[in-house]
């Protein structure tokens, strides 16, 4: 028994000796081969910035492997850690909140803000997902919305301010430079604090493993000792937010990986679990400091979301989930026709405003006659772009809910919208030219291959609904780590990159909006072919082959045009708007429920909606305008939260 613990733990002792190379090659490269400082510089240098590195990687390795072992021990899920739980997002949006509003809070005032800010992350998640028992599934979902959410508000904040708050932008993607033992001292005294929490709590965690009805019968208080056990992992958590940023999924590696090794009772994996965690920060922190010139500043955070992304996806099966049945969306016994129409009466009167509609510092203005041509060529184009891309992500939507058969999935939330974003990125710096049949080839594939990864899985056995949208969300991670990664280089095609991102609509002219317009119009005209395939397919495979219809051949059709139009509507909107998600639920809602009817209804709603965030992005913090993008994904997010509560 003792000699195979001992081979469940040799892969860290020599994962530990890789990364204590990695750091004497670290050293090497700034002191010489000696690894001795030969000036006054090279001793500050190492004392001040390569030692108190290696420590802070260390510190909070250890400190989010615990917070992730408590957080999965308290609520029986082993993918619960900061990250899923929105604890860490919601830590930077309190942070960004301070350095707007107090911008000299230090020290103990940012660690309160952070923990406040993780708390209520964490209280929202609970609250949504308390009807349905903190079902694992439901409770990682929702924690991963709420942290889309409270990310989007983060940036829109910071890109509010322009250049004021930039730096916190890459300082939140988790980097561990150091200039200071500030951040050392800081997370130590944290761990230090918790060691004896978490010590108390392993035997009632242990006991609480068996099962709640268990545990009460032997006298112990459930309640009590879940809250108790969150609130430890919430302050180790934000502590480490505090001081170096957001680190992801070390909390969901440092449990996992200390169980593969051969800890089995809850003592011993809130013991192991530090000891791991510290171990692949380091080792992590060391492969960022290894990579060429020009990539070694990349935040170790948005490292650690590379591989720990995959991870996730390959603990997703074990997770336990109740079999509940899903509401159905209800839908509305209102004629289509008059529907229509009244979508038609609303999108021309949504358009109007959009142009005419505006904020000044004596308030708002209506423009006619002469001040309406004059706003006209200044304003109709980002209009157009909005309405161009709402009405692409709407029609995705309703393809990709319609082939998956789950009134949850949509591109934004299936990772596609990001993996369009990943294949612009890949050709924003790689290629020479960035043209945009260019960057629309990239988007496409990119959106593509997450869409069919994403269909490959709905497949499977096993992965029911919400499984499949964890999945989704997860993969959504996977390339927006990417995203911040090639960000963190700050270079100037990062920059642009950067914009894209937010989904700005401020710098689209009439070229743009044109271009716009032709690829939604050309993507259009293949939905009214497609309507038969949409109402056969989900009868299931033996109903669809015997009236005749080529599965695979209408699958890749379908798939190509979701991506398309998945990959033309990122472009001009960036990754996260939920717009593909909102715009079919409120077509269904409405009684447009054939597919044909379903497919309009969707992209008129999706316009709609896109134009509604744009004016409202304009306007609601004159002078200020925030990015259309970060905006809509705020108001779809909120409604896909809202979605989940009700389900």
């Amino acid at each position: 028994m003792r000699e195979a613990g001992l081979r469940g733990w040799a892969p860290w002792l020599l994962l530990g000796l890789v990364a204590a190379a990695l750091w004497a090659a670290t050293l090497g490269r700034h002191l010489g081969a000696g690894l001795t400082p030969s000036s006054e510089l090279d001793r500050l240098l190492l004392l001040y910035s390569l030692i108190p590195r290696a420590a802070t990687a260390l510190l909070a390795g250890a400190a989010l492997g615990l917070a992730g072992a408590l957080l999965q021990s308290a609520l029986d899920n082993p993918l619960a850690e900061p990250a899923t739980l929105g604890v860490s997002a919601g830590a930077q949006l309190a942070l960004t909140l301070a350095a707007l509003l107090a911008p000299g809070l230090g020290g103990l005032g940012r660690e309160a803000a952070a923990f406040a800010g993780g708390a209520g992350a964490v209280a929202a998640v609970l609250a949504l997902t308390w009807r349905r028992g903190l079902d694992p599934v439901s409770v990682v979902l929702t924690g991963m919305i709420v942290a889309m959410i409270a990310s989007s508000l983060s940036a829109a904040l910071i890109l509010s301010q322009g250049e004021y708050l930039f730096a916190l932008l890459i300082w939140g993607g988790g980097s561990l430079s150091q200039q200071s033992w500030g951040p050392a001292g800081a997370i130590t005294a944290a761990l230090a604090l918790a060691a004896l929490p978490a010590a108390l709590l392993a035997r009632p965690l242990g006991v609480i493993a068996t099962g709640d009805a268990g545990a009460r019968g032997l006298g112990a208080p459930v309640a009590a000792i879940r809250l108790a056990a969150l609130g430890v992992g919430v302050a180790l958590a934000t502590t480490v937010a505090a001081e170096v940023g957001l680190i992801a999924f070390v909390g969901l590696a440092g449990p996992a990986l200390a169980r593969l090794s051969g800890a089995r009772t809850t003592k011993a994996v809130l013991l192991a679990s530090p000891a791991v965690g510290a171990m692949l920060l380091w080792l992590a922190d060391g492969a960022v400091q290894s990579l060429p010139a020009g990539f070694d500043q990349i935040p170790t955070g948005a490292a650690t979301a590379l591989l720990g992304a995959p991870l996730m996806l390959r603990l997703l099966p074990r997770l336990k989930m109740a079999d509940r049945p899903q509401r159905p969306v209800r839908a509305s016994s209102r004629p289509a026709a008059r529907t229509f129409a009244v979508l038609l009466a609303l999108a021309a009167l949504v358009l109007l405003a959009a142009v005419a509609l505006g904020r000044a510092p004596d308030g708002w203005h209506a423009a006619t006659g002469a001040g309406f041509a004059e706003l006209w060529p200044f304003r109709w184009p980002r209009t157009a772009a909005a309405a161009a891309a709402g009405a692409m992500l709407g029609a995705a939507g309703v393809i990709v809910q319609r082939m998956t058969g789950n009134p949850l999935a949509s591109p934004e939330v299936l990772g596609v919208s990001a993996g369009a974003g990943l294949g612009l990125a890949v050709v924003m710096l790689l290629a020479t030219s960035t043209a945009l049949p260019l960057r629309f080839a990239g988007s496409a594939c990119g959106a593509l291959a997450a869409l069919v990864l994403m269909l490959a899985m709905s497949g499977a056995r096993g992965v029911g609904a919400e499984r499949f949208l964890l999945a989704g969300a997860t993969l959504s991670a996977l390339c927006l780590a990417a995203l911040n990664a090639v960000i963190a280089t700050a270079s100037t095609r990062a920059f642009a990159l950067l914009g894209w991102i937010s989904g700005s609509t401020s710098a689209i002219g009439p070229d743009e909006a044109l271009v716009a317009c032709a690829a939604a119009v050309a993507l259009a005209l293949p939905l009214a072919f497609v309507g038969r395939w949409l109402d056969v397919l989900p009868l299931g495979a033996p109903v669809a082959r015997s009236l005749g219809l080529g599965l695979q051949p209408a699958r890749l059709a379908l798939t190509a045009l979701a991506a398309l139009l998945a990959a033309a509507a990122a472009l001009i909107v960036g990754p996260l708007s939920f717009v593909g998600l909102v715009a079919p639920h409120a077509a269904y809602a409405s009684g447009l429920t054939r597919p044909s009817a379903h497919l309009a209804g969707g992209a008129l709603n999706g316009a709609i909606l896109m134009v509604t965030a744009d004016l409202l992005a304009r306007t609601v913090i004159f002078p200020y305008q925030l990015p259309l993008g970060l905006f809509a994904s705020l108001l779809g997010g909120a409604y896909l939260v809202w979605l989940l509560r009700t389900r």
